[in-house]
Formats: structure tokens, C-alpha cells, sequence
């Protein structure tokens, strides 16, 4: 079952879009968590393939070092869920996504416990959320609750969030 994506997150969406276009800057996506919410929010809106990239859902963690390139020796020591992984995920995506070698010049990545049983020693509802471009890369720390789906919501809302701050940070 996919996650209704809300008016603000739509609204995020569409804005994150039209940002990026008028910037010619180009997005690319690492999911964990949000199973592809985050990158179906974009693709909901017209336009996106002007600067959408494409994304990975990297949900098993050996796919965030084998198609990312997070580093496995991190991985192992802390686990899927951690900050240093979030960001790690979002420079991977860059790569990922680079066509005729350069690379995105931005990447969100979602990683985190929406439950029902905590992971490890994560526990259900904390979330990191990562964006990275060419001058390096910001996460951000959630807290969240909820239920399962709102749990992943929340995560792409914050995500949006987050990119939003970064481009108002930068001379777009």
C-alpha cells in the first residue's frame, strides 16, 4: 500500500520542482525507510524529469554499500540507521545518478526504524534524513511518531524540509 502523499507535501513537491528548474540543478534520491514515497512525491509533479535523476530504495541494508557506496565497515559498527549513513547514502546517490560522468548535483537520502519492532538498538520512529551536494552534506536527527505510515509520511515531509533549507542556503 503506498503513502497518500498530503497537500503540503505536494505542495513541497512542486516547489522543490520549480526551484530546481529555475536553478538548473539536478536531484537524485536514496530511499530506505520511505520504500520510494519520497521519489514518487517528485515524480507526482509535472515537470520533474527537467531535473529528477531517478533514485534508489536501497530497504536491505547491503544494498546501501553495494549501490550507494556506503562503507561497510560503518554499516557493520552502527547499523543502517545512523547519521553518518544518511549522509553517506545521499553522496552515493550523486554518484549514482551521474550521467555522462557528472554526478547529481544534489542527493536526498531517507534512512530509519517506521516500525513496528525497533532495528538493533534504533528504535521505532528515529529517522535520519540527508541531503548532499558539492560543498558537502547536512542530516538531520528525527524523533518521530505514529504508526508505521506515519512514521514514513513524516520522514518524507522532513526530507522535503530539508532540501528546501539547502537550497535556501546556497545561491540558488
Amino acid at each position: 500500500m503506498s503513502i497518500p502523499s498530503s497537500p503540503s507535501d505536494r505542495d513541497a513537491a512542486a516547489d522543490l520542482i520549480a526551484r530546481l528548474t529555475r536553478a538548473h540543478r539536478t536531484l537524485a534520491v536514496a530511499e530506505s525507510l520511505t520504500g520510494g514515497a519520497l521519489l514518487a512525491a517528485l515524480v507526482a509533479v509535472p515537470g520533474a524529469s527537467a531535473v529528477l535523476r531517478g533514485g534508489v530504495v536501497a530497504y536491505d541494508t547491503a544494498l546501501k554499500h553495494s549501490l550507494l557506496g556506503v562503507d561497510a565497515g560503518l554499516l557493520a559498527e552502527h547499523g543502517p540507521v545512523h547519521p553518518e549513513v544518511a549522509a553517506a547514502m545521499a553522496r552515493g546517490v550523486r554518484a549514482a545518478a551521474a550521467v555522462d560522468g557528472a554526478p547529481a548535483d544534489l542527493g536526498l537520502a531517507t534512512t530509519g526504524v517506521a516500525g513496528p519492532e525497533p532495528q538493533g538498538a534504533a528504535p521505532v520512529g528515529l529517522v535520519f534524513v540527508a541531503v548532499a551536494d558539492a560543498e558537502g552534506e547536512a542530516v538531520r536527527e528525527l524523533r518521530l511518531h505514529g504508526d508505521r505510515a506515519a512514521i514514513r509520511a513524516q520522514s518524507v515531509e522532513a526530507a522535503l524540509a530539508l532540501l528546501v533549507e539547502r537550497l535556501d542556503g546556497s545561491r540558488e
